[in-house]
């Protein structure tokens, strides 16, 4: 069955509101402040604190011991992993949040990134948007199945990770997979992904993620002999390596779509109008000038279409009397999912065009297969979005950055961008300033995956 059948499908629509009883939104706030308010940043902060926090929560409300695991490769590294018991009739569904965060200053922001702040409809603080509003609501809502009573046709195991935003050796899924397998093997996963989008104030779409890009740092390195700066020569490391960012800068990769980046773009098509909605349909169909307008316009979308690399980092000089012996650049790329690291290396020696400028391999994760669209989570997905939220069309997506997902995809385990939280298309902050989630998304995004995990689970 194909990919535009399976969005097109429906079925009955529950009957509830969009927002959550009034208790159920008290609790998940409670969870939410308490996990921002850890300082659980990837270099400086620790995400043990959240994962003895959420243990105590399921261990009061009558979890087994032996259904609560926390545990990590580093004392403030801890991940926690907790089994709510279903019939075993099916495999369990895995639901995944990491609760480490992209480091804050307070000097960057105009309020605390640590202190949870409710303003002027927004909930403020590093990790509202990522990933700390999903696993406060992931939870929220074992905790709303175990007062209600729910029982499941299968297990549903909460799996709350540490170091996503870092990798590496400590990540928390990677280190579940390689030692404690058992606490997370699951049919799929679902994580974050995928968001609802707003355009000015109004919910237009809604997106599940099926792939991501692949991750690669380069080094752009350059070394001479240097001297005194009195005596300045042309031949000279920063230079070099300005000329080389310079050209790196005005370049573009050619476009290449996915069968799931053409489905993104006709379904896109469907929330705009007039000549945007024209070139996103163009774009569908592959028409390359539709593609340039369109990647000129919308560096998210840009980035949707073709793989891309960038300057991120600087490093050059050791005296400010001296000519530099070392100038050096770290250069993020992300990849398409078919691209190879290989042909991206070759294409920008050419781009750079200097023998002077060495490039080496600092970071590659490797790519991960795309999950396949399934009919049940599709049927699912749309009916609880047509129900809380007529209208709004459901668009499948490959992010652009990354995340754990790719650790699970590569081990045999489907993962899904879900979330149901709403943001503005041209107001995101993840990583960024004065993070924040509307008030109103968050409770929505609650309602929504609770109704999710329920519709899949019995």
């Amino acid at each position: 069955m194909g990919l535009l059948l399976f969005l097109m499908l429906s079925g009955a629509a529950f009957a509830a509101d969009t927002m959550p009883p009034d208790a159920e939104q008290q609790l998940a706030r409670d969870i939410y402040k308490e996990m921002i308010e850890v300082k659980s940043g990837f270099t400086t902060g620790t995400t043990t604190p959240i994962a003895q926090s959420v243990a105590a929560r399921f261990k009061a409300a009558g979890f087994a011991a032996s259904d609560i695991f926390v545990g990590g490769p580093a004392p403030n590294k801890a991940n926690v992993v907790v089994r709510y018991r279903g019939t075993g009739a099916r495999k369990p569904i895995l639901l995944l949040a990491h609760i480490d965060v992209v480091e804050a200053k307070r000097e960057d922001w105009t309020v605390d990134p640590f202190v949870f702040l409710e303003k002027g409809g927004y909930f403020y603080g590093r990790g509202t948007a990522d990933d700390k509003a999903q696993a406060a609501v992931w939870v929220a809502t074992l905790l709303r199945f175990k007062r209600e009573g729910y029982r499941p046709d299968r297990d549903l195991i909460l799996a709350l990770t540490a170091d996503e935003e870092g990798g590496g050796p400590l990540n928390g899924v990677d280190w579940l997979l390689q030692k404690h397998r058992d606490l997370i093997e699951s049919e799929y996963a679902l994580n974050e992904g995928a968001r609802g989008m707003l355009v000015n104030g109004k919910r237009v779409e809604h997106h599940i993620g099926l792939a991501e890009k692949q991750f690669l740092n380069l080094r752009l390195e350059v070394r001479n002999k240097g001297g005194h700066s009195a005596r300045p020569v042309a031949d000279n490391a920063i230079y070099h390596l300005a000329g080389a960012l310079h050209r790196l800068s005005t370049f573009g990769f050619d476009f290449q779509l996915t069968d799931i980046t053409r489905e993104y773009f006709r379904q896109s098509a469907k929330s705009e109008s007039g000549a945007v909605a024209a070139d996103l349909t163009r774009v569908a169909e592959g028409d390359a000038a539709a593609m340039k307008r369109v990647a000129a316009q919308s560096p998210p979308l840009n980035a949707m279409m073709r793989t891309t690399c960038v300057a991120t980092q600087l490093e050059g000089g050791h005296a400010t009397n001296a000519l530099p012996q070392l100038a050096a650049a770290n250069i993020n790329c992300r990849l398409l999912p078919d691209d190879n690291v290989d042909r991206v290396i070759a294409e920008l020696k050419k781009v750079i065009a200097d023998d002077q400028i060495a490039i080496s391999i600092t970071t590659y994760e490797g790519a991960s297969p795309a999950s396949p669209l399934r009919a049940d989570i599709m049927k699912a997905f749309n009916r609880i979005t047509d129900t809380m939220w007529p209208g709004v069309i459901t668009v499948p997506t490959m992010a652009v950055g990354g995340s754990d997902g790719r650790y699970l995809r590569l081990a045999g385990i489907p993962t899904y961008g879900v979330q149901g939280f709403f943001q503005d298309r041209d107001d995101v902050r993840a990583h960024g300033r004065d993070e924040r989630m509307l008030v109103r998304s968050f409770y929505e995004g609650q309602t929504f995956l609770y109704e999710f995990v329920k519709a899949l689970s019995h």
